[in-house]
């Protein structure tokens, strides 16, 4: 009734014959307006060698504006996940921000001056596969040293669902850190598994990719035993489903684990190969 979709929740929907785009330009031009960074010189990508912690010197910045700038940025990985590694990482010192924290946050601004019509990029005639990615950074959390979990999942070759947070507790191994994220990725596509039910698509041995194998040799064996026993009860659900059918835990070699985009900083060529098999693309140009 209302004809065909283009701007949605702030999100800008441009449709083609062979797909549709959805990106934020309109809101990415406003956001370099409002903190004053319409006129700055664009970089590609994001440094790599940026390194903050809670202790880093320097002069005391403005915690509501730089809060502001960090909430605004967080709005745009509705439609921007190659930032929202960066951004989150920015996000955990809004409590006492420094001129280093504040310049590191400028910097995605930067890169934003470059890339305002990134988009995602959902293609006509995909196979309606769902597939889950689970990836965990050990021990990246600095000030806590507490693992980040990133998960994501692919309706055929197009990125529905993405997800990084810091987990809540201390892992004791990397195996235990990728044990809480695959559990995590698990949840996210039981929920997405019920949502295409009521589409009428029935999905079971819903592959999750992993590339850690004593998460995985841990997943499928049924005995708990001393190395677990410290694990919390709630992240041993996924055996279960595992049991059942409804989920397969797949091991994935570390150069075709694309998770890596949400969880470190990359070198460019990485970036960008990530970018383009995540279906991160420009309406403007090809990024490279």
């Amino acid at each position: 009734m209302l004809g065909e979709m283009n701007y949605f929740l702030g999100l800008q929907v441009k449709q083609f014959k062979d797909g549709i785009i959805i990106n934020q330009a309109k809101y990415c031009k406003e956001l370099l307006r409002k903190f004053e960074m319409d006129k700055c010189k664009a970089i590609s990508p994001i440094s790599t060698s940026c390194q903050l912690d809670q202790y880093n010197v320097g002069k005391s910045m403005d915690q509501s504006k730089y809060r502001g700038l960090i909430g605004s940025l967080l709005y745009l990985t509705a439609s921007r996940p190659d930032i929202m590694f960066v951004v989150c990482l920015c996000a955990i010192y809004q409590f006492d921000p420094k001129l280093s924290h504040h310049n590191a946050a400028k910097r995605i601004l930067e890169y934003l001056q470059g890339t305002k019509h990134v988009g995602l990029w959902y293609p006509n005639n995909v196979s309606l596969n769902l597939t889950g990615f689970s990836y965990s950074d050990f021990a990246s959390c600095k000030i806590y040293r507490k693992s980040t979990s990133e998960t994501f999942h692919m309706l055929g070759s197009s990125l529905i669902s993405w997800h990084c947070k810091k987990q809540a507790c201390v892992a004791f191994s990397t195996t235990e850190a990728e044990y809480i994220a695959t559990g995590s990725c698990c949840a996210q596509t039981l929920w997405l598994r019920q949502q295409l039910s009521d589409f009428g698509f029935l999905l079971n041995k819903i592959p999750i990719n992993c590339d850690n194998t004593s998460g995985i040799n841990l997943f499928k064996n049924p005995v708990m035993h001393s190395r677990t026993k410290h694990i919390e009860i709630i992240h041993h659900f996924l055996r279960e489903h595992i049991a059942n059918g409804t989920c397969d835990i797949k091991f994935i070699g570390t150069e075709f684990q694309l998770s890596d985009l949400f969880t470190k900083p990359l070198a460019k060529d990485r970036f960008y190969f990530l970018l383009n098999e995540l279906g991160i693309i420009s309406l403007n140009c090809p990024l490279q």
